[in-house]
C-alpha cells in the first residue's frame, strides 16, 4: 500500500530543518510522497507582525522542496481559506487516496497536544501519526506517555529520530532582520526573500526616532525579555541624569543592550560568522555570553548607532578595564533595573545614585561569585575590570 505523509505548518519561513526532517520522515516510514501544507491561518499561533501573506509562504515552500519528486507543496488549505484545521485536510486528502495510508507527521510538542486539536479523534481514525523527535531531555518520555494513552484507543503511532538542523522559524526570522541566516535556507529562498523585501530584510532600521526603535525591539525579543528592557532604558536614563551623561545615548544603548539576546547560543556564532567577527577561545567555549558583543555589531550595522552606544553595549555583561560614563550606567541599569530581584540588588540601587564606579566594582563582585558557585568561568574583561577597580573604595 502506497504511504504518504502529510506534514502541515506555518512555514514561516521554510528552512532546512523542515526539508531536513521530512526527509529523514520518509526514510525511517517508508513513505512514497509527503504533502507540505502550508496553512491559511493557523489555529493555535498568532503570525508575526510583518508575515509574509498565504501565497508567499507557498511559493517559498515551492522553492525549498524543488528537485525533490517526492516532496509536493500542497494548496489545500490555502484554497479551503478561514482557519486551517487538520481534520479537514486529513479528510480532504483521505478522499482524494482512499487506497493510500495517511501519516500525519508532526513534532514532539504537537504530538503531546494532539487531544485537544479539533475533531482529533477522527483525525486518529484516519491517519498514521508520524512523531518526529529530537531526543532533547524528556523527549522521549513525554512521547511515551502520550503514545501510551492514544495506542490504548486504537491510535497508531510511529516515531522518527529526528537528527535535523534545530532551528525555529521564529530563530530563523530574527536572523533574516539581522541581514544573515542563508546557510539554514534551502536555495532559492534567501533569493526570494530578498526579491520581495520578506522579514524586514529591506528595512531602514537607522537612526529610527526613539517610539519606533522601541516598537522594532519589542518585535525581535523574546515576550518575557521586554520587562527588562524597558526597565533597564529607563534606569539608564535616570543614571545619565544623575552622573551627567548623555540622555539619548543611554536610552538608546538600554533599548538596544538585548537586541540578540533571543538567538540561541550556537546560532550567536552564526551572527558572528556573518559579521566576519573573529571570536576569543572564551567566547567560542560559552556562545550563550556572545549576546553582548552580537547585540553591540547590530546595533551599528543595522541600527546606526554612535560608537559611544555599540561600546556601551559591547561591555554591558562583562565590563572592561577604565570603563567611560555611560559604559558604567549600562551595566549597572542592566543590573539593577526594578524587575531585578536578588540579594543584594537594593544595595546595588542605593549605591548606583551615590558611587556610580563603587556600584560597578559591586556588580562585577557580585557577578563573579555568583559564577564560581556555578562552577563557570570568569570572562577575561571581567577579570580585567576588576583588576583595574582594585582597592578602590566605594564612596558610601
Amino acid at each position: 500500500m502506497e504511504r504518504i505523509g502529510i506534514f502541515g505548518g506555518t512555514f514561516n519561513p521554510p528552512h532546512i530543518g523542515h526539508i531536513h526532517a521530512v526527509k529523514q520522515a520518509i526514510e525511517a516510514l517508508n513513505l512514497q510522497k509527503v504533502f507540505l501544507v502550508p496553512d491559511c491561518i493557523a489555529p493555535h499561533k498568532t503570525m508575526a507582525p510583518g508575515s509574509p501573506t498565504p501565497e508567499e509562504r507557498l511559493e517559498m515552500l515551492k522553492i525549498a522542496i524543488s528537485g525533490d519528486p517526492r516532496l509536493e507543496a500542497c494548496d489545500i488549505e490555502l484554497k479551503r481559506g478561514g482557519v486551517s484545521y487538520t481534520a479537514d485536510t486529513v479528510a480532504s486528502l483521505k478522499e482524494r487516496y482512499p487506497d493510500s495510508q495517511l501519516v500525519l507527521l508532526m513534532g514532539t510538542d504537537m504530538f503531546s497536544c494532539f487531544r485537544q486539536w479539533r475533531n482529533w479523534e477522527s483525525i486518529a481514525e484516519t491517519v498514521v501519526i508520524g512523531v518526529m523527535c529530537r531526543g532533547g531531555k524528556g523527549e522521549e518520555a513525554a512521547i511515551q506517555a502520550a503514545g501510551q494513552e492514544l495506542e490504548a484507543r486504537g491510535v497508531r503511532v510511529e516515531q522518527i529520530r529526528n537528527d535535523a538542523v534545530t532551528i525555529s522559524s521564529t530563530q530563523m526570522r530574527r536572523l533574516l532582520a539581522f541581514r544573515c541566516g542563508d546557510d539554514f535556507l534551502p536555495a532559492g529562498v534567501g533569493d526570494y526573500i530578498r526579491e520581495k523585501g520578506l522579514y524586514d530584510g529591506g528595512a531602514d532600521w537607522k537612526n529610527l526616532p526613539m517610539e519606533e526603535l522601541e516598537r522594532v525591539v519589542i518585535r525581535l525579543l523574546n515576550p518575557n525579555r521586554v520587562a527588562h528592557v524597558l526597565g533597564c532604558r529607563d534606569t539608564a536614563v535616570d543614571l545619565a541624569r544623575c552622573w551627567g551623561a548623555d540622555v539619548t545615548d543611554a536610552a538608546r544603548a538600554g533599548i538596544l543592550h538585548d537586541i540578540t539576546k533571543a538567538i540561541d547560543g550556537p546560532l550567536q556564532l552564526t551572527l558572528c560568522a556573518a559579521y566576519g567577527k573573529i571570536l576569543s577561545d572564551f567566547s567560542r567555549r560559552y556562545p550563550k555570553t556572545l549576546h553582548a558583543l552580537t547585540g553591540s555589531l547590530v546595533a551599528e550595522r543595522i541600527f546606526g548607532e554612535n560608537p559611544a552606544v555599540v561600546s556601551a553595549i559591547r561591555y554591558h555583561t562583562t565590563g572592561r578595564a577604565d570603563m567611560n560614563t555611560l559604559e558604567k550606567i549600562i551595566y549597572v541599569a542592566d543590573y539593577m533595573e526594578p524587575n531585578r530581584n536578588f540579594p543584594g540588588v537594593e544595595r546595588l540601587r542605593s549605591l548606583a545614585y551615590e558611587d556610580l564606579t563603587g556600584a560597578l566594582k559591586l556588580g562585577l563582585e557580585m557577578t563573579m561569585d555568583h559564577l564560581k558557585e556555578q562552577g563557570s568561568e570568569t570572562s577575561p574583561e571581567s577579570r580585567e575590570a576588576l583588576d583595574f577597580l582594585d582597592g578602590y573604595i566605594p564612596q558610601i
